[in-house]
């Protein structure tokens, strides 16, 4: 099954191999040509062969077939980079590929204006195919197959909790890829409108609604110095990182939802006091509070949805503006968004049962709950929140340091290993902005597109797989 889903992944690959064509860029025709043959040629008489056998993935299934695929992608997504002779070795172009997919802004490429056209494109659409998920969209098609979807959707989606908007998978992920393409495309307009080139406001646009953080020149979105692209910006990165099922109940008539969403208000609540004790801390340095909150607010917004931009050198800021930035690092955005991390509603979660805990001292006999958008919530909740907590925490420990055991200064590993596994990108020391991972030991760049990996698809999903009780 995985590889009949390299067969999607050829269309994806159409419109690069058309930009090359039309910007004449002949090594890159045959570096997208060659992984759309292999990926038909591979994928077609497994389809024929399975068009008219119905399919039954169990949910045990579903973890196998969503790690697989994932990675087989991101196998078949490195080619082009390893081909467009640009000097990628194979570990790089497969970490860039990852980073793709996985939505993280992380790069190893220090001078990134000199990639053909067509490449930068491919990352950018690499980028916006992940961020909702390279699944969903096949769950729409699977169908055909007579494949049910839910199951794989569950393995995938992100968040304590999984809902489905709709009684059909297949009409729900049409829902959110209108709500997906809607976005980008209104954004695409704005950066427009806002002076960029179509190439630059098509790539920043994709890359920004999949909440990733890649662009079409080195210093990023700071290369265009305007306060108008910075704000769209922002309030694009925070809508791409709010949970796209409320987006369905906004357009049914059912805003209110909204209203009495525990993780939205905690969202929003978060943004706005980090950005504010930013911009407070900055007023001194940028001589006004206004554009002291342009960058405030733009990398609270980018790091607390993990699409980890930068417009400025922020390892150059205050100390308290840096640690606000740090902490937001172990944030992430919504549940049901395209935001990496640990996720909002987690939090939100611990603080509540923090609480009960407290409480619980006072009244021995009392009964306490936890209450999530005016509602009771399961106490199995509870305890899937901590025991994710510990492990994100767990990996983010382990992967720091296998970093600083190849030699990596010791925050700068940590900061890397917080990056990578919430798909931020960007982070401290080695890894802060304007800085790649280009530096990174082969080993630990292999290491780091695992853990990209396993962070984009909520750690159990990949976890699992190594238990024994999984293959018994």
């Amino acid at each position: 099954m995985p590889v009949f889903v390299l067969g999607f992944s050829a269309p994806m690959m159409v419109l690069p191999l058309i930009s090359a064509v039309l910007w004449r860029e002949d090594r890159m025709i045959l570096s997208f040509s060659a992984p759309i043959l292999f990926a038909l040629a591979a994928s077609l008489p497994v389809f024929l062969s399975l068009r008219k056998e119905p399919i039954r993935i169990a949910p045990k299934d579903g973890f196998l077939l969503v790690f697989l695929t994932w990675t087989f992608m991101s196998l078949l997504g490195a080619v082009p980079y390893y081909l467009s002779g640009e000097g990628l070795s194979l570990t790089d172009a497969v970490f860039e590929s990852v980073c793709g997919f996985a939505t993280t802004g992380a790069t190893t490429v220090s001078d990134i204006e000199a990639l053909p056209r067509s490449l930068l494109f491919w990352r950018s659409l690499t980028h916006w195919f992940g961020g909702m998920g390279i699944l969903l969209l096949t769950v729409a098609l699977m169908p055909l197959l007579g494949v049910g979807g839910f199951q794989l959707v569950k393995a995938e989606a992100p968040g304590p909790e999984k809902e489905k908007v709709t009684p059909k998978i297949t009409a729900t992920a049409k829902i959110l890829w209108l709500t997906y393409c809607g976005l980008t495309a209104m954004l695409f307009l704005l950066y427009l409108l806002g002076g960029m080139s179509w190439f630059d406001a098509l790539c920043h646009a994709l890359a920004t609604v999949a909440t990733g953080g890649v662009s079409t020149k080195n210093a990023g979105i700071g290369y265009y110095d305007s306060s108008f692209i910075d704000w769209v910006s922002v309030v694009f990165m925070l809508l791409a990182g709010f949970n796209f099922n409320l987006y369905y109940r906004l357009f049914t008539g059912k805003g209110k939802d909204l209203l009495h969403n525990t993780e939205g208000k905690l969202y929003l609540l978060v943004f706005a006091v980090s950005s504010l004790l930013i911009a407070k801390s900055l007023a001194p340095v940028y001589g006004s509070f206004a554009e002291a909150m342009r960058y405030g607010a733009y990398q609270s917004a980018s790091i607390l949805t993990t699409t980890g931009c930068a417009i400025t050198d922020y390892e150059t800021w205050p100390p308290l503006a840096q640690g606000v930035l740090f902490l937001l690092m172990f944030a992430g955005g919504c549940s049901g968004s395209t935001a990496g991390g640990i996720k909002l509603i987690r939090h939100g979660v611990l603080f509540k049962q923090m609480g009960n805990e407290l409480r619980r001292l006072i009244y021995p006999q009392g009964v306490f709950n936890v209450q999530l958008n005016r509602k009771v919530g399961r106490k199995d909740v509870v305890y899937g929140v901590a025991g994710f907590t510990f492990l994100y925490m767990l990996i983010v420990g382990a992967t720091g340091l296998l970093a600083a055991a190849s030699g990596t200064e010791l925050f700068s590993a940590f900061s890397a290993a917080l990056s990578v596994i919430g798909n931020v990108g960007v982070g401290f020391g080695a890894v802060g902005p304007g800085n790649t991972y280009e530096a990174f030991p082969d080993s630990v760049k292999w290491l780091f597109s695992f853990v990209m990996i396993a962070g984009r698809l909520e750690l159990w999903t990949v976890c699992i797989l190594f238990t024994p009780e999984y293959w018994r």
